[in-house]
């Protein structure tokens, strides 16, 4: 069944909890988290070391999860384990309030490390196809699991200062897209507490360390990735006339797909359509049968999506019925399963966290973003019946020295998925400790005592 998105739908107790500002969280608490994270740190630290020189892939974070899990029961949470595969749910109840949902991605990705860290990631592991990769946790989500294991920590410690159900998932599969859906499918809602709203955090090449950045709205795509087999009539290139070209058709299939954003899509509407793949042919002097595209879609609402999917199957078969394609050779239009929808942090919340954030942070290290068409699955934890309110919070990971850098002699800096990507573990554990803590004592801050 498809669940409409509603983007501004909070929960009456949301917003009631968000219809208007508390007061800041005072200095003492602040100084006492502090203190809490310099305590953990050096453990912290170590954690994220071996996180990172020991990646395990989509689908296959068997080894992480336990760990992630045995953290959680350190700290006092009654655990779950292979909810949708490997996901680890965790659950810390504090008597009456608000139920607050923290994820955490676990997977690496298939790429060699090439950064010369001492913790450098040297694994190699069998992929779902069987063939042997390197693995690298090259999106940061050792950063993100090292920052969800302190907060987690840290909360269990300052249970006297909250009130309601910390809800921990360990997420498999975010690089595939189907970790966060496996989860909900499996009964996340259902078996365990249903969340009154959802955050977690993603690591930022273009954000200075000890720093955050947030945008209310659509903050992430809805991701497609389309197959189109253009089939042919393939024969000798000396003799055209007797083929029907699948090459010339595919190319003329590329330029017209360039038309879906410039001509088909409202100026003000965000989409992307990029053919990141074309094969066929095997000599000079053969017209193949066929030939292979791949293509990724980019969008933010659920409209712009539907018409650019639409418009990629009209314009194949309307190029290949213009070049005399036969009926039994048009093209095959796949929608690969692997998607994710568009990711909307939840305005009020994100405003209530960005206040909350600013004050323990200060207002020069929360910066705010812009949206992006890169993917991200925390987006269906919002998606389903329940409507749950989401934001996400990203967390700078660059060196301050190498951010000036970059911005001074024009310089790229790694990006996320490269090889060379390396955050600089202090300050940035720290940080997103700091901001997932923060954010939870807001959310699931106690009712003041009424005088008898």
């Amino acid at each position: 069944m498809k669940i409409p998105f509603v983007a501004n739908a909070p929960t009456a107790l949301l917003a009631a909890i968000l219809a208007g500002p508390l007061p800041a969280a005072d200095g003492g608490l602040r100084e006492k988290v502090a203190d809490q994270i310099a305590t953990e740190y050096p453990s912290l630290e170590k954690l994220y070391h071996t996180l990172h020189a020991h990646p395990e892939l989509s689908l296959l974070e068997e080894k992480t999860a336990a760990r992630m899990a045995a953290e959680l029961r350190a700290a006092g949470f009654t655990v779950t384990e292979k909810i949708g595969g490997h996901g680890v749910v965790g659950v810390l109840k504090n008597g009456e309030g608000p139920t607050l949902l923290i994820r955490t991605d676990l997977d690496g990705l298939p790429v060699e490390e090439e950064t010369g860290l001492p913790y450098a990631s040297k694994a190699r592991m069998k992929d779902l196809t069987g063939r042997e990769v390197a693995t690298m946790h090259a999106c940061g989500h050792d950063i993100h699991m090292t920052c969800f294991v302190g907060a987690a920590r840290g909360l269990s410690a300052l249970r006297a200062h909250w009130a309601g159900t910390l809800v921990f998932v360990g997420q498999p599969a975010e690089e595939m897209g189907v970790g966060a859906r496996a989860m909900l499918t499996a009964g996340l809602y259902r078996q365990f507490p249903r969340p009154d709203f959802a955050i977690a955090l993603h690591d930022s090449a273009t954000l200075p360390a000890g720093s955050v950045g947030l945008i209310d709205g659509f903050a992430m795509a809805n991701v497609d990735s389309v197959d189109v087999l253009v089939r042919g009539v393939g024969g000798h290139g000396a003799y055209p006339d007797k083929t029907r070209d699948p090459v010339v058709l595919a190319a003329r299939i590329v330029m017209a797909l360039q038309t879906i954003v410039s001509r088909e899509t409202r100026p003000v509407e965000p989409a992307v359509v990029t053919v990141g793949s074309i094969h066929g042919g095997t000599k000079h002097n053969i017209i193949p049968d066929e030939v292979k595209l791949q293509l990724t879609l980019r969008s933010y609402s659920d409209e712009v999506r539907a018409r650019s999917l639409a418009a990629v199957r009209r314009i194949c078969r309307g190029e290949a019925i213009a070049a005399g394609m036969p009926e039994e050779r048009m093209p095959i239009i796949t929608l690969l399963d692997e998607g994710t929808p568009a990711l909307h942090n939840q305005p009020a919340l994100t405003r209530r966290v960005r206040a909350e954030l600013t004050a323990w942070l200060g207002a020069g290290q929360v910066h705010a973003i812009e949206a992006e068409m890169g993917g991200e699955d925390f987006s269906r934890y919002g998606r389903t019946t329940e409507n749950v309110p989401l934001c996400l919070v990203r967390i700078g990971v660059v060196a301050p020295d190498k951010m000036a850098e970059s911005v001074e002699k024009g310089t790229a800096l790694p990006s996320l998925h490269s090889s060379k990507f390396a955050p600089v573990p202090e300050p940035t554990i720290k940080t997103g400790i700091t901001a997932l803590t923060a954010t939870a004592l807001d959310l699931l801050r106690k009712k003041p005592a009424t005088a008898p």
